[in-house]
């Protein structure tokens, strides 16, 4: 399929795996004009096209990683996104929560206008967002409820539709203190109040995982949804509790957010043994995971290849699922028309170590790499010693 355009760029002979239009198969696909402009067998080239070979690798819609911290400097979690992109083929960010309405133009005109990789936010109900988190400082924005602020949240998402796509709210011992489910209530507030919706972190109790489930309402989302005891998903004997069902069917999402605390391999093969995968795959990726435990989004999906994910879920959740959770229908696709973004990546074989977030390691026979990116409707890069992405001479 093509429209009748010169295109820009065209990806030529990869495996294209793309769960939006259930694709996999050996295609071409183009770019034009920042977006997918074509996507089938042999496409034609006209002078000028940028031709690249990409042929024995795999080609996917740009990955999306739900949950990251990019506000690299402005806070102390945050990492820099056009670098995690380099690194994880990872063209979409979407940062939950590092700012709040007092920090978010900032955050905005500092790292997001300024970052080639496209940056997405779930606005945090706190004013600063989370703003003491560090490997000394451990401070949790949401224990002192004065600091939530639901009438600067509503005000700052309404005017900032563009780049704001939900509410983000931390709850759990950690990270509100006593206050259980006070500033679930406030971000739930807002969410309701700009029609968005809410992503909600959880960590151990108060408040417990099932009355934070109760809460929830369709399309909102629970991050760390496989995390470790306590308020594990699942039951000592493995089972998924009854609450966690219930909640999927009438709509909530449940999301990796790996990072430094909050997966478990023995949960996630509790989950998967009973059916219950994920909706998304993210990485959590911050000042405090991104040397380890989680490392980036490829290494987190590659734990979940690892335990028997085919490797088309394992994308899906990467892409177009995280598409539908952000209500962007746009991302997470190669369909002509859909932005034009794609990952192309490698599955190696061999043995590779994987660690979760309790110390429990696993040894791995499979491990997803990112090869090269397409941001925007242009070859960004190949990574360092990638052996696709050489340029073929265009068209004449």
């Amino acid at each position: 399929m093509t429209f009748s355009v010169t295109h820009d760029l065209i990806l030529r002979g990869a495996r294209v795996i793309d769960p939006s239009q259930d694709f996999d198969g050996v295609a071409d696909v183009a770019f034009a004009n920042g977006k997918v402009s074509g996507f089938g067998p042999d496409l034609p080239a006209g002078p000028g096209t940028e031709i690249r070979d990409v042929a024995g690798a795999i080609v996917t819609p740009g990955l999306i990683d739900l949950h990251t911290h990019v506000y690299w400097g402005g806070t102390s979690l945050g990492i820099d996104p056009d670098d995690y992109c380099r690194r994880s083929g990872v063209t979409t960010s979407v940062d939950t929560g590092s700012a709040g309405p007092g920090n978010w133009p900032g955050f905005r005109a500092h790292i997001i206008e300024r970052a080639e990789a496209r940056v997405l936010a779930y606005l945090h109900v706190s004013f600063a967002g989370i703003f003491g988190f560090s490997r000394t400082i451990m401070v949790g924005e949401s224990a002192d409820i004065r600091l939530m602020a639901p009438a600067e949240a509503a005000k700052v998402a309404d005017a900032n539709r563009d780049l704001i796509v939900g509410i983000k709210v931390r709850v759990g011992l950690h990270a509100s203190g006593d206050q259980g489910t006070k500033p679930l209530d406030a971000a739930l507030q807002v969410a309701e109040e700009v029609g968005m919706p809410l992503m909600a972190h959880i960590d151990h109790p108060p408040p417990s995982y099932e009355e934070v489930l109760a809460m929830l309402r369709p399309g909102d989302v629970l991050t760390h949804c496989f995390r470790p005891f306590p308020n594990a998903p699942c039951t000592a004997q493995g089972t998924v509790k009854r609450a966690v069902r219930e909640a999927r069917e009438r709509g909530v999402l449940f999301d990796v957010g790996h990072g430094m605390g909050s997966f478990a391999f023995k949960t996630a093969r509790a989950m998967l043994a009973q059916g219950f995968a994920p909706d998304t795959i993210s990485s959590d990726v911050h000042q405090l995971c991104v040397d380890g435990p989680a490392f980036d989004q490829v290494t987190t999906m590659s734990k979940f290849l690892c335990m028997g994910m085919p490797l088309d879920d394992v994308i899906r959740r990467s892409t177009v699922n995280a598409a539908m959770a952000l209500k962007r229908p746009e991302y997470g696709s190669l369909k002509p028309g859909s932005l034009g973004d794609a990952t192309v990546l490698t599955v190696r074989d061999g043995e590779f170590d994987y660690e979760d977030t309790v110390g429990e390691r696993m040894t791995g026979t499979r491990r997803i790499v990112s090869e090269g990116v397409v941001l925007k409707g242009r070859w960004l890069h190949a990574a360092e010693g990638s052996a696709f992405g050489r340029q073929v001479a265009a068209a004449s």
